[in-house]
């Protein structure tokens, strides 16, 4: 059996959601491919051209959604999971990163530890550094949000979680969902630190035991709650098969089609995020540049982006440049009406997974 091939890019940013104090810096940021194949023993998606050497987390890495009160919202409907099946018991949360999560968890009344090399807090709670299999940190609950996809091998981490923890607990995951990056054609979704692209069923052949399952996030996570001693190996089913649409990249050329028939106006992408970063760098690479790249997080503003060096600015700044009618691309729709409050309203706003 071989591997089959869905997706190839080359030259992605092998940090996306790193930001650089520089255009020089952010334009020799290190670039990695991304192949995606099918692995058809575990029907796990992966990408093929990977390589864990080339990425370093550590203070430097941001990726702070917090800032946002839509992703807030998706905080507390996740808080309110891990109530319902985790409340009243101490929890690891491993990649707690900035820790902001872990802390609404703490004045929630939660006793719960963190675990991050990218931490910067002076929180006890937080040990800064990434989890290792004899870390000596044990809980009746384990949260794992948005690391699973960074994880070469994610049966094996599971594995050495489960070990950690004797071999007992409830595990809560989120990852991003495959199928919502098919079916909305999210081709700015494929980054190269994604290693690994999950589909639900995915997770019902890893553990034999799912408690709680579904989407959050207007569909675009994929959430689980499973017992770790019911964990094993996967295997992918006789009916298991994936594959991407063939347009998958057809919002590209609309995306610059976009920008080139309307010369006269100002666009500007709101969002230097992972979405915001990838669907630059394929304008770039269609001959275009945006005007300006907003983003709320105050320590991504003044920075640059990696590969298109593009800077980083607050909405106040870039809106003061615009003019009625100007095009603001908004890299995610869950943030439509956030975006067009703080800037407005005085702006055609154009959201690019619903393009």
């Amino acid at each position: 059996m071989t591997d089959t091939e869905l997706f190839h890019a080359e030259g992605l940013p092998v940090l996306q959601n790193r930001t650089f104090g520089t255009r020089e810096e952010a334009l020799a940021s290190a670039t990695g491919d991304v192949v995606l194949v099918r692995d058809p023993r575990t029907g796990l998606i992966h990408n093929r051209a990977f390589d864990s050497s080339l990425l370093v987390y550590d203070a430097s890495y941001q990726n702070e959604q917090a800032c946002s009160a839509a992703f807030r919202e998706h905080l507390a409907a996740v808080q309110q999971i891990i109530s319902r099946h985790m409340g009243g018991r101490p929890l690891i949360e491993i990649g707690c990163g900035k820790g902001y999560f872990l802390d609404q968890l703490t004045s929630a009344g939660f006793e719960i530890t963190g675990i991050d090399p990218a931490y910067e807090g002076p929180n006890p709670r937080v040990v800064k550094g990434r989890f290792e299999r004899g870390f000596g940190l044990r809980a009746d609950g384990v949260l794992l949000r948005h690391v699973l996809e960074h994880i070469p091998n994610p049966g094996l981490f599971l594995a050495d979680i489960a070990a950690a923890n004797g071999g007992t607990g409830i595990i809560y995951i989120e990852v991003p969902c495959f199928d919502w990056i098919c079916s909305h054609r999210a081709w700015f979704d494929v980054f190269y630190e994604h290693v690994n692209y999950f589909r639900l069923s995915n997770f019902h052949r890893m553990f034999d035991e799912v408690i709680d399952s579904g989407r959050l996030f207007g569909g675009q996570y994929l959430y689980v709650v499973a017992e770790l001693s019911s964990l094993k190996v996967s295997m992918a089913g006789p009916d298991d098969t994936a594959a991407l649409p063939s347009d998958f990249l057809a919002g590209v050329e609309r995306a610059a089609c976009r920008i080139r028939e309307n010369p006269g106006r100002r666009h500007a992408v709101w969002g230097a995020g992972s979405k915001g970063v990838i669907f630059t760098i394929y304008m770039q690479r269609a001959g275009l540049l945006v005007d300006d790249v907003i983003d709320v997080n105050p320590v991504k503003q003044g920075r640059h982006l990696p590969i298109s060096g593009l800077r980083v600015s607050a909405p106040t700044d870039a809106c003061g440049r615009m003019r009625a009618g100007d095009e603001i691309l908004v890299m995610n729709s869950n943030y439509l009406e956030e975006i067009r409050s703080a800037s407005g309203d005085r702006y055609s706003y154009v959201p690019v997974d619903h393009d």
